[in-house]
């Protein structure tokens, strides 16, 4: 709901966040008949909201008119190659996630979304999840981004989830 409040208008950005889907993935307006862009998540879990946001914020203009923006996704049960790969790209959209879960006032957890190959997320990911999450307290995060955050805070009535403080390394273990 907080989502769709803030972006759903069709004056606006047009699209909404849609939950009870077996993967998630982002539907640009005009796949399928649809007159919304659309960010679907898995089932109804609260963490795969806000993850599948996450990566909604991040992905610039261009990005957002394409099917799951257009990015790679290898399955569970990656390479060691592969997912350094996608711990690289899974930076941005995981220390938003994370700043989306104080928001809301819930545990965040990094994922490596790799439990086939066994591969927990490696020490290196979490500390870039951490100093990302950090610059984004402190020099900002974009604007959608910070719209959301802060929309998810009231809503909760949580305190600004932008204080670099409110985020530990030693959270993430």
């Amino acid at each position: 709901m907080v989502f769709n409040g803030c972006f759903s208008a069709p004056d606006g950005l047009n699209t909404r966040l849609i939950g009870g889907f077996q993967e998630p993935f982002y539907r640009p307006a005009g796949i399928d008949s649809q007159e919304t862009h659309q960010v679907e998540f898995t089932l109804d879990y609260a963490a795969s909201a806000l993850h599948e946001a996450a990566h909604w914020c991040v992905a610039g203009a261009e990005r957002r008119l394409q099917p799951d923006y257009g990015y790679w996704y290898a399955p569970d049960g990656r390479s060691a190659e592969q997912q350094a790969e996608f711990e690289r790209v899974e930076v941005k959209p995981q220390a938003l996630e994370w700043i989306f879960s104080v928001a809301c006032g819930l545990k965040f957890r990094v994922s490596a979304d790799n439990l086939d190959a066994g591969l927990g997320p490696s020490e290196r990911f979490k500390r870039d999840v951490w100093q990302q999450a950090q610059r984004f307290c402190v020099e900002g995060a974009n604007s959608r981004a910070t719209r959301f955050a802060r929309a998810l805070a009231s809503a909760f009535a949580r305190p600004d989830p932008l204080q670099a403080e409110r985020y530990r390394l030693e959270d993430l273990a």
